[in-house]
Parts: C-alpha cells; structure tokens; sequence
C-alpha cells in the first residue's frame, strides 16, 4: 500500500512537472530567441550609427563611441528585461532586486563609478578632444578615444596608454593641440665683438628661411644677456599648431646655416638653446613689453589700497 501510494505521488508530480513545463517552454524558448534577436540588434544598431556618424560632420569625434556604446548599452537593457518578462519575472520585484544589488555593487566599484562620473565630465565639458595631444603628471599622449571608463592614448615614442578617467580628470593637464599657435623661443650664444644688428638680422633671417609653408609668424630677436666674451640674443616668434616639432629642427639648423653662410665658419653661433619663457617672464608675451595691464577697477577697489597719491602717516 505505500508502495502503491508513493507511485502514485510521483506519477501526479510528474504530471503536472511535464504540464508545467509544457506551458513554461514555449515562453523560455520565445524568451532566448528575444535575447538572440535584441543582442543582434544592438550590434546591428551600433554598427548602423558609426557609419551614420561617419558620414555625417555634425557629430563631434569626441563623442561618437560613448554614444554608440550608450545605443548598444539601452537595447542590450530593454531586451533584458523583455525577455525576463516573457518568462514570468515580475517587473516591480526586479527593479527592487536590481536596486539592492546596484546599492551593493556602486559601494564595491566605487573607483568604477568615479571613472564613469569624470568620462561624463570630460565628455561635457570637452577639455580635450580626440586627436589632442594632451600632458598630465602621470601621463602624456595624443588622444585616439574618449570612453565612460577610461581613455586611450598614444605617446610620442608610440606606446598604448589605458588612462581611467579619474586620473585625467582630478589633476592639471596642458592640451597642446588647443591653442591655434604656439610661442617658441631659442637662445643664441654668438662672440662678443659680432655686430649686433648683425646678428639679429640673421636671426630673423633664419626664422624666415625656415618658413617654408607659412606657418611661423612674427619673429623677434633681442639682447638678453652680455658677457665679457659672448653676447645672449634671443629668437622668439609663433608656431602654428601642429608645427611645433618640425620648427624646433628646422629653426635651430637654420640659425646655425645662417650664421655660417654670412659670417664664416669661424663666427658660428657657441650655443644655440630652445627655452621655455617661466609664467613671471614678461617677455614670453610676444609683442608686449609687459604683462597684461591690472584691472584698474579692481585695483582701486581693493580695502587695503590706500588713498591715491597719499600715504598716512601713524606717528603724525
């Protein structure tokens, strides 16, 4: 009897598990084919908008992967959560489930989440673009793409960089690709008894030899320093972007051509040096004699400035 009664049980268990499954299975098979279907579709979607964006030029560069990868990311999500559905998974019980876990997970990435939240700064606010070449503490490089995670650069001598975005957010960057020229500048040791005018006429000479594709403006050449052997001039003048590297060969070797060709071999430059003008160098501004004028608001405006043309005396 209940031998009789165990059989019994397992064949009404195994009934109702083969009617069960008979009506859960079509839904798990529309369910996979909805994942097989949404998953074709965000790539197919993905490739689709990087032509679009190809061919279009209203789009920047800079931003065409993270918008691809959010157009894959939000078909990829929606097909998720149609197929769970089609499956039986409540929606309200899910998104409580997905909330905890999210909680959980933000907690656990939080250096994740600190990339995702600077990619979305540097996106908007656009320090860089792709294509410049950027320099940090850490890294230097020019820029091939901008993600939500992290950035892909390439240094000089051409290696890979994977930089997070944390780290190229929350620290001092130059973008040397940002400005439309660049100030150049170059020290030249020639002998004490050389002409000056001379001299500086070959600088500027130079400068315009080098030239060769209109892409170097407004040479200057001064006296900076005199020696009891030797006499200092400098050589400064603006680089177009992207020029910077061919004018710092080509300049230098046409100082030293120059000097050659006009002065003999005998009165060639003792020294020529690329230098950098510091921030409290006046000179690095080209075509003033001195910085920026203050101001005169704010001067006059300031609660210790005293009185215009008088000074207090506390002693009487």
């Amino acid at each position: 009897m209940p031998i009789q009664e165990t059989l019994e049980t397992s064949h009404t268990f195994l009934t109702r598990l083969a009617s069960e499954a008979a009506a859960f299975l079509p839904n798990l098979v529309a369910a996979i084919l909805i994942l097989a279907a949404g998953f074709f579709l965000a790539g197919r979607l993905a490739h689709l908008v990087t032509r679009a964006f190809g061919v279009s030029s209203k789009i920047d560069v800079t931003v065409r992967e993270p918008l691809v990868a959010i157009v894959r990311y939000v078909v990829i999500i929606l097909t998720l959560i149609i197929a769970l559905g089609q499956v039986g998974v409540q929606m309200t019980s899910l998104l409580a489930v997905l909330g905890a876990a999210g909680l959980a997970v933000g907690l656990a990435l939080q250096g994740t989440l600190t990339n995702i939240a600077a990619g979305i700064m540097l996106l908007w606010l656009r320090p860089f673009r792709v294509g410049d070449y950027i320099e940090t503490q850490n890294v230097a490089g020019r820029v091939h793409e901008i993600g939500l995670f992290v950035s892909h650069l390439e240094t000089f001598d051409g290696l890979f960089v994977f930089a997070p975005n944390s780290t190229l957010w929350n620290v001092w960057m130059r973008n040397h690709s940002r400005a439309a020229s660049r100030l150049l500048a170059w020290s030249v040791t020639v002998p004490r008894d050389m002409p000056f005018e001379d001299a500086r006429q070959a600088l500027i000479e130079a400068w315009q030899g080098a030239d060769r594709e209109g892409r170097l403006s407004e040479p200057v050449a001064f006296l900076d320093q005199l020696t009891a052997d030797a006499q200092v001039l400098v050589l400064r003048g603006r680089v177009t972007e992207g020029e910077t590297a061919t004018a710092q060969r080509r300049i230098a070797e046409a100082i030293r051509l120059r000097f050659a060709e006009r002065f003999g071999s005998g009165m060639e430059p003792k020294a020529i040096q690329r230098i950098v003008p510091t921030d409290s160098d006046p000179s690095r501004y080209l075509g003033q004699d001195e910085a920026p004028a203050a101001n005169p608001a704010l001067v006059n405006n300031r609660p210790e400035a005293p009185s215009q043309g008088v000074v207090d005396n506390p002693r009487g």
